[in-house]
């Protein structure tokens, strides 16, 4: 099905046979892990916590409140005294929708985690070499690493055996998170009994739960039933006049589909976007100063400096801010940096962006600005061609983005436990 006003042809619509099968019961399993805090250090921070489901499968905030926080969502607070958090989690809290969808083989902002080769295990990882075994799913094995940062999950060294370990390398954490598991009756039991590998509790690895976790994401997240994918199978009256307008935009003069293409709206690839810097940024080892250039730190290529990977717009309605850090809290912010990135820039405000307020990181949350040097060279790198549209235009666009929500977004089929095994307060 294509239109006259198009210039890019529409995808198929996501079928099922778009997605990797996953076992109903894995995924039992998992949503107990998902909200469980005993797979961070202190034990006080969950899957869930950063990608909840009352948020879209993310916080809400622009940079993520982790380790040292106190409560849920936009809500969520740095916490105080000695446990408040040293640093914020340097980007945005991805989205989780559809991430098990054969098409997703790399993943995180700057794609530091795929399907490869490169050290004979499968992926390529922060681990390297070091990945645990018996991982089977490129979701599994993003779904262990959270709990290695130690910001997000992990902790700060002396405060837990989990950070301690991982100060000294980073597969010495994985163990004693899979121990913690499986002394617990009811998680031995049910693994044992799901995974047909397993005769014993005492075999639990690390593998079992990300694979298990892998499982509860993508069957939960799974969203392929939008007013848009009727509309692709053939009901054209799945879409208002004025989606149905946001459409041809998208696929036709607003340039959109260039990168937000496919069933997922995603070409998976790297582009720079000229966004707001702010916040500790993700920096390397060796970086002297805050910054976060992208794809460039995973590759070491310059020509990938200041590029993410683009986000797939399933259920963009939900899942604000928007752009790697957040930049952006609505859609028509992001809609309008994307036609003129530059300009865009020059007018954005540090209040635009929502981050909760911590007077010992104010310092470091804007200093990228200060580096005239840093932001020159930022600035001189964006992948998008300016275009013009009118405020109307620009509405039917962010109308036709509404059209990309599932219906069943909202009713997903596990939710929030009420408890879980290990006996540690849930995050509803």
């Amino acid at each position: 099905m294509t239109m006259s006003a198009q210039a890019s042809p529409l995808p198929a619509p996501l079928a099922d046979r778009d997605f990797h099968e996953f076992s109903v019961e894995r995924a039992a399993i998992g949503q107990l892990l998902y909200y469980d805090k005993i797979l961070s250090g202190n034990q006080n921070i969950s899957c869930g916590t950063c990608h909840h489901h009352r948020f879209g499968s993310g916080d809400g905030l622009s940079l993520g409140i982790g380790e040292g926080g106190i409560g849920v969502g936009p809500a969520r607070h740095p916490g105080k005294g000695d446990t408040r958090i040293k640093k914020r989690i340097p980007r945005n809290a991805s989205a989780l929708w559809n991430l098990g969808a054969k098409q997703f083989t790399v993943l995180f902002h700057d794609g530091r985690l795929a399907i490869a080769d490169d050290f004979d295990n499968g992926f390529n990882t922060p681990a390297e070499e070091w990945l645990p075994k018996g991982l089977e799913t490129v979701l599994g094995t993003q779904a262990i690493f959270p709990m290695t940062a130690q910001f997000e999950m992990a902790g700060n060294p002396k405060e837990n055996e989990v950070a301690g370990a991982l100060h000294d390398r980073i597969d010495y954490v994985w163990p004693i998170l899979a121990k913690r598991v499986r002394i617990i009756p009811e998680y031995g039991q049910r693994f044992v009994e799901v995974f047909d590998d397993l005769d014993r509790p005492e075999d639990i690895t690390i593998a079992h739960i990300g694979e298990a976790l892998a499982a509860f994401i993508a069957t939960e997240f799974k969203s392929n039933d939008a007013p848009f994918d009727a509309y692709l199978a053939g009901d054209s009256a799945a879409l208002t006049p004025q989606q149905k307008r946001g459409l041809d935009l998208f696929y036709g003069t607003a340039g959109c589909s260039d990168c937000h293409s496919g069933p997922l709206l995603t070409d998976q690839q790297f582009h720079a976007l000229m966004l707001p810097p702010f916040g500790p940024g993700r920096t390397r080892r060796f970086d002297p100063y805050v910054r976060d250039v992208g794809r460039m730190g995973e590759t070491d290529d310059l020509d990938d400096a200041y590029r993410f990977r683009t986000p797939s717009l399933r259920n963009v309605e939900l899942t604000a801010p928007y752009g790697h850090n957040g930049a952006y809290t609505t859609l028509e912010g992001i809609v309008r940096h994307h036609l003129n990135p530059r300009s865009a820039l020059d007018s954005w405000q540090r209040q635009m962006a929502n981050l909760p307020k911590a007077k010992w990181l104010e310092k470091i949350d804007f200093a990228v600005w200060d580096d005239r040097l840093e932001m020159a060279r930022y600035r001189a790198k964006s992948d998008i061609k300016p275009r013009e549209l009118a405020d109307d235009e620009i509405a039917a666009l962010i109308a036709f983005l509404h059209s990309l929500t599932g219906k069943t977004a909202s009713n997903p089929p596990f939710g929030i436990p009420a408890t879980v095994p290990s006996g540690l307060p849930v995050d509803k």
